[in-house]
């Protein structure tokens, strides 16, 4: 239940905040006092939609903290009460925590979906949401269909798991084959490449010199001439007249023999030189045969890996998956059998589970259609339509589909309840709903927002009865504008408009027994009379009864 809320710089609140108790809380205030931003305040908490145009003027963020009491989920957090908050910018960023962990506004509503939930006119919170009809049908049927339940969900988890397991292991024999006949192309078409792990490196080379062949040549050519016809011309004349007189003194004769050197050096690179020239030699077949072969292995790394070597591994990988398909018959066989036994036991769990629903679905409707009577629905019907697929298209809470359906006026069909045009019926059905599941209801808090807009007389007496009788069991925070329900409420609060400096902001007290008489008087009556008084203190004494 929510025990403190705090809010700051939503529309014309500045900053409040509010002690809720447990039981029936009642909100009641003059229009634009502020009653519908509290409610939009709780919204966005609860991970609902939040315009930044509902930030207060001249501030720069929105901010709603609340703290909630959940001793049932003491072991997930350090105590029995909780403090989630969040806060909206002007300039985008979005702020939530949930006990002082931030987390992303999905997280926040995924985690406040089963505490509170707010009521409006036009409200399509979970009732309205036909999927999760079948969760408060089953709520109902209790522990009678739970030991069902527990059993088909433990059994249908590993039923998705083994079918997952099958077409992971192509179970399927179309896909098999699909798969077989991919892998071996696969295979054949890596096969017939015939790499080499350093093939594309040698290719690369020859392809640059092919490529640079003309240049290659002039530079071979001009130098080898060079070399020839000047260089080693020009030794050779100067070495003759050194070696005339080597053997006058030593220092001339190692003179000639290092110079000599030096020749023979330079007609070691000439000789490798004129070789490099034939290697050049190159036909046009040749270069044809290396640009393909370089195709086809760049064709294969845009397949099957970056570089040979990785062509090779998925080589390896292919002809390991080809043996685990064709060895998988007797594997997928087991996995078949165990997948038709417990479709057996799905479909009889499925079966028992329809019958159990069947019959609380009768009871169900009794005492909602009841409680539709009491407040004023006389003509109104509720039916539980539940369909069973025979087509054995398992589901996680079995073979039924449960839709709640409405009839508002005698003779007309069964509709939706999404369907319902008048927000007056609306309100009621849902709190004929509401007041039926309110023993297996999940959700701690429930709001009520301006539920009797629609209603007068005697059905707002009937409907303050049943929020009453709801609130034993749940939290009720009401906004109304309805004396009755004012006069019902185990503790009230006013919603007041100040004006202060120019500046206008909202504020909010519990109020006293007196007080509360004097609200109830001024709302039955527009203003505190007498009369009113005493008509506000005959109201609260009827509520009590």
């Amino acid at each position: 239940m929510i025990t403190n809320l705090h809010i700051k710089n939503i529309g014309i609140i500045d900053d409040i905040t509010i002690d809720f108790n447990n039981g029936f809380n009642v909100l009641t205030g003059e229009t634009g006092a502020g009653k519908s931003l509290i409610i939009n305040s709780i919204d966005m908490i609860l991970g609902g939609r939040f315009s930044k145009d509902m930030i207060r003027k001249g501030t720069k963020y929105a901010a709603v903290e609340m703290c909630i009491y959940i001793p049932e989920l003491n072991e997930s957090f350090d105590d029995d009460y909780v403090v989630v908050s969040r806060e909206v910018h002007l300039n985008g960023k979005n702020l939530c925590k949930i006990d002082g962990r931030l987390v992303t506004v999905n997280e926040l509503k995924d985690f406040m979906k089963n505490i509170i939930n707010i009521h409006g006119q036009y409200d399509n919170q979970t009732l309205m949401e036909s999927k999760t009809h079948i969760n408060f049908l089953d709520d109902f049927c209790g522990k009678n269909l739970e030991i069902y339940l527990n059993e088909y969900k433990r059994l249908y988890i590993e039923y998705i798991s083994l079918k997952s397991e099958l077409n992971k292991n192509y179970g399927d024999e179309i896909e098999k084959q699909r798969k077989l006949d991919i892998l071996n192309y696969q295979l054949t078409e890596i096969n017939d490449a015939n790499l080499r792990v350093n093939e594309e490196q040698e290719l690369d080379e020859k392809k640059k010199i092919i490529t640079n062949c003309e240049k290659i040549s002039n530079a071979l050519n001009l130098s080898t001439f060079k070399l020839e016809n000047n260089i080693l011309c020009e030794i050779d004349n100067i070495l003759r007249p050194l070696e005339k007189i080597e053997s006058i003194d030593n220092r001339y004769s190692s003179k000639v023999s290092s110079i000599k050197g030096i020749y023979y050096e330079l007609q070691e690179h000439l000789n490798d030189l004129n070789d490099y020239k034939y290697e050049l030699d190159f036909d046009d077949e040749e270069c044809r045969v290396i640009n393909q072969r370089l195709d086809l292995i760049y064709s294969l790394k845009r397949k099957y890996g970056s570089n040979i070597e990785e062509i090779l591994n998925y080589k390896n990988k292919i002809e390991q998956e080809i043996t685990d398909i064709e060895n998988s018959d007797e594997y997928n066989r087991q996995i078949k059998m165990k997948i038709l036994k417990i479709k057996e036991s799905l479909q009889e769990l499925s079966n028992n589970m329809n019958n159990i629903r069947k019959d609380y679905a009768k009871i169900l409707e009794k005492s909602i259609n009841k409680e539709l009577k009491e407040l004023e629905m006389i003509n109104a019907s509720f039916k539980v339509d539940i369909t069973f697929n025979e087509e054995m298209d398992f589901k996680d809470k079995g073979l039924n589909n449960v839709e709640f359906l409405i009839s508002t006026n005698t003779g007309e069909d069964y509709k939706p309840l999404t369907k319902i045009a008048s927000g007056g019926e609306i309100s009621r059905i849902m709190l004929a709903i509401k007041t039926v599941l309110s023993d297996v209801d999940k959700v701690k808090t429930i709001v009520f927002d301006e539920i009797d807009t629609g209603i007068s007389g005697s059905a707002v007496k009937a409907v303050s009865e049943k929020i009453k009788k709801i609130s034993k069991k749940h939290q009720i925070l009401v906004v109304t504008h309805q004396a009755i329900l004012a006069a019902s409420a185990d503790y009230n609060y006013q919603i007041k408009k100040i004006v202060n400096n120019g500046k206008t902001t909202t504020s909010i007290k519990l109020l006293k027994e007196k007080e509360i008489i004097e609200e109830i008087a001024k709302i039955s009556n527009g203003a505190i009379t007498t009369i009113a008084i005493q008509h506000a203190l005959e109201l609260r004494r009827v509520s009590t009864l």
